[in-house]
């Protein structure tokens, strides 16, 4: 089967999954919502003459503020992608595990991980295309003129948020792979960002937690919305996340190409 039917048929299997709908809707939804709360509070505020109570009166800077929200969505595609493959099926339909049946179809691993990524970073794609516009809209809408003009780097601060995203949800795929089940993934790694980083946290001991993926990643898009002293800059932030999600996948190819089903 070539790779477009593959990477087609991993779309189709993905957008029949609840759990990925709603990770979809959590990745369009959440980020519009904080903006929403993000907007209406700057705009307050501003109109009682106390600046000073908000770090940002940006449009742009309001949404970027809401972009962590998002990375959950993109955690919960990446994994349920991957982890939907072991899940067992019902006793009706014969109880066994869909990962069977695609290894059937598509012989060759490494192909069936590559669409399965392909097809993760298009659906978090769409995904920013419709959140990230949308809730700059929003709050352009709600900031109006009480607002001050973006940073001249916004535009590019948004779409590393897209890019963010994606390679969050590729690292979440790749983790999902060694562990051939979604649980502990969705739980560290949703956990990890949107409740408390441990990059962060470790970066109060040691400067070498800049380089962990999510740290180095947030330089994509944070801007001065990181509270890190030496945040690396925003291309070698990307560079390092990616060179980290590029390692975590070959890393998931060889063990999926080798490891029984």
């Amino acid at each position: 089967m070539r790779f477009p039917y593959v990477v087609a048929a991993e779309l189709r299997k993905t957008l029949t999954l609840p759990a990925a709908l709603v990770a979809l809707a959590v990745a369009v939804l959440g980020p519009a919502g904080v903006t929403l709360l993000n907007a209406l509070s700057i705009r307050s505020v501003l109109r009682a003459g106390r600046p000073e109570l908000t770090a940002y009166s940006t449009a742009a800077e309001a949404v970027l503020s809401a972009v962590p929200l998002g990375a959950v969505g993109a955690v919960v595609l990446g994994v349920v992608a991957m982890g939907s493959e072991y899940t067992a099926n019902s006793t009706r339909t014969g109880g066994g595990r869909q990962i069977t049946t695609t290894l059937t179809a598509t012989t060759g691993r490494v192909t069936v991980l590559a669409a399965k990524a392909t097809a993760v970073v298009l659906l978090v794609a769409a995904a920013a295309v419709v959140a990230i516009p949308a809730s700059l809209a929003l709050a352009g809408g709600i900031l109006g003129t009480d607002g001050t003009p973006g940073p001249a780097d916004a535009p590019a601060r948004l779409v590393g948020a897209g890019v963010y995203w994606a390679l969050t949800a590729l690292i979440a795929l790749a983790v999902t792979v060694f562990t051939r089940s979604g649980i502990i993934p969705v739980i560290v790694l949703v956990a990890n960002s949107s409740l408390v980083s441990v990059s962060y946290l470790l970066s109060h001991l040691t400067p070498l937690a800049r380089y962990l993926p999510d740290l180095a990643g947030a330089s994509l898009f944070a801007g001065d919305l990181l509270a890190l002293d030496n945040a690396l800059a925003p291309l070698a932030g990307g560079l390092v996340m990616a060179a980290w999600t590029a390692g975590l996948l070959v890393l998931a190819g060889v063990v999926f190409a080798r490891r029984d089903a």
